[in-house]
C-alpha cells in the first residue's frame, strides 16, 4: 500500500470480529516493529504477544479495552537499557518504545489487520500479572484483530487542525 494512503486509511478500530488472526500476519508486524530506529540503535524495548487465553484473560483484568481481540501487543521501553543524553540526563526509552509502537500500528494496518492504541490501562496491574513487564515502562497496549464488519472510525476521526495551526516556519 502506498504510505500516504496507509496512514489515511488507519484508524482506531474498536471492534474486532472473532476471526483468529494468523501467526505469519503477526510476525510480519513484529518484523516492521523490530525494524523501528532507536537511539544509537540500542533497542531498549520488549513486545509481548498475549494470545493464550489465560494472557487474555490477565490483560482483561488490567484494562477493559481489548474490544473482542484475540491477541493484544504490549510494547514497553526499558530505562535501564536505553541511551540516556549526556547532557541533560534524558533517558529515551519512552521515546524509543513509542517509536516502535507506531511502527507497530503502521504496520497492523498494512496487514490488513485492525487495532486501537489503548492508553486506559493499570500500569501496575499489567505488571503485577505478568512479572517480565516489571522494569518496563509501558507505552503502548493493541488490540489486534480484523475488524468487525459493522466497525466504524469515531466521528472525529477526519477532524484535523490545519496545517498552519500546526506547522511553523522559522
Amino acid at each position: 500500500m502506498i504510505f500516504s494512503e496507509l496512514v489515511k486509511s488507519r484508524y482506531s478500530c474498536r471492534k474486532m470480529s472473532d476471526k483468529p488472526v494468523e501467526q505469519k500476519k503477526i510476525n510480519q508486524i513484529l518484523e516492521a516493529a523490530i525494524a523501528a530506529p532507536t537511539a544509537k540503535n540500542l533497542q531498549p524495548f520488549k513486545i509481548w504477544v498475549l494470545k493464550s487465553d489465560n494472557a487474555m484473560e490477565k490483560v482483561k483484568q488490567a484494562t477493559h479495552f481489548t474490544f473482542g481481540a484475540g491477541t493484544v501487543l504490549v510494547v514497553g521501553g526499558s530505562p535501564d537499557d536505553a541511551f540516556t543524553r549526556p547532557v541533560d540526563g534524558k533517558n529515551f526509552a519512552e521515546i524509543d518504545a513509542t517509536i516502535v509502537a507506531t511502527h507497530l500500528l503502521l504496520a497492523i494496518q498494512n496487514a490488513g489487520l485492525a487495532t486501537t492504541w489503548v492508553g486506559m490501562v493499570e500500569e501496575a496491574k499489567l505488571k503485577e500479572l505478568f512479572p517480565e513487564m516489571k522494569n518496563y515502562d509501558i507505552v503502548a497496549v493493541f488490540p489486534l484483530g480484523y475488524a468487525a464488519a459493522d466497525a466504524q472510525p469515531s466521528p472525529r476521526h477526519t477532524e484535523r487542525k490545519s496545517q498552519d495551526e500546526l506547522v511553523k516556519i522559522l
